[in-house]
């Protein structure tokens, strides 16, 4: 069993590391540390497959390079979404996803790019759509449409961050993607954020909102907001008494599953405590993970 464990001083605070080996890898004064050493093999896989995700490549070992045998990704978190990894830091560190259609895959947002990794995910079968949740997390967008013959889909005020989309929807109104999977524009963290409900089972967030660990609850990153956070107010209360799902996946922050009922009952909430938010300036380390 490996020992030696660190967080080197590359790491920028994006929480990806903290959501797989939880217990293991701690936020200490603005970034992770490795706060325990694993202790048994399932341990041991937790920071193995935070160490493979993490954007910077900032998990490592004392004595040992990584061991390419030892990455667990594309990750499944249940019979249809799978966990992509391999986060990018021209994304922020964001987490996407690949999701299982009767057409084919969808990818939500982008892990980062390289041809060994596409291949891997192509392996589960020919994706259809990289769905883009907003432009934070456009980077690699294109390069993953054009390598799996997708089409590449982002919301109209977020055009500029892939002018070259196939699919852009406009306005605030619900859009079919295909069969079971819908975009619902949700303008707030920026102007063209979307969320992407599949089968109402599934919702993709990005960054409008997220599970804080810290509150145990929904959030949303007003710290963190790009255009309004008026605007995103609006949006949760226009889509809180419309949506129903379980899985709770953002870009950022923690990911939860919840009976549909409860779910709805924290975004109604959520919705009202959002409602009562001020514009605030900027400040990432204000964020409660």
């Amino acid at each position: 069993m490996e020992n030696g464990w660190y967080v080197d001083g590359r790491c920028f605070n994006c929480d990806v590391a903290r959501q797989l080996a939880p217990g293991l890898i701690a936020e200490v004064n603005g970034r992770s540390e490795v706060v325990r050493q694993p202790r048994d093999e399932a341990e041991v896989a937790a920071v193995r497959a935070a160490a493979f995700a993490c954007p910077t490549r900032s998990i490592r070992l004392a004595d040992k390079r990584l061991d390419p045998a030892w990455d667990p990704f594309p990750v499944a978190l249940d019979e249809t979404v799978m966990l992509c990894g391999h986060n990018s830091s021209h994304t922020a560190g964001a987490n996407a996803y690949l999701v299982r259609r009767p057409g084919g895959l969808l990818m939500v947002d982008t892990p980062r790019w390289s041809e060994p990794l596409a291949a891997r995910y192509a392996e589960f079968g020919p994706v259809t759509h990289v769905l883009l949740t907003h432009a934070d997390h456009a980077a690699h967008g294109r390069r993953y449409a054009d390598r799996f013959g997708a089409r590449l889909c982002i919301h109209q005020g977020d055009l500029d961050s892939a002018p070259d989309a196939d699919l852009v929807p406009s306005g605030t109104a619900p859009v079919r993607i295909v069969d079971g999977v819908y975009a619902h524009p949700l303008p707030g963290h920026t102007e063209g954020s979307m969320l992407y409900l599949v089968d109402d089972r599934y919702c993709f967030t990005g960054d409008s909102l997220y599970w804080s660990r810290a509150d145990d609850d929904l959030a949303v990153a007003d710290a963190v907001t790009w255009y309004s956070i008026t605007e995103q107010a609006a949006s949760l209360a226009r889509v809180a008494g419309e949506l129903r799902f379980e899985w709770l996946l953002p870009g950022h922050g923690g990911r939860i599953r919840l009976p549909a009922e409860e779910m709805a009952r924290r975004m109604r909430a959520l919705a009202g405590r959002v409602a009562g938010l001020a514009p605030r300036p900027v400040d990432f380390t204000a964020v409660r993970w």
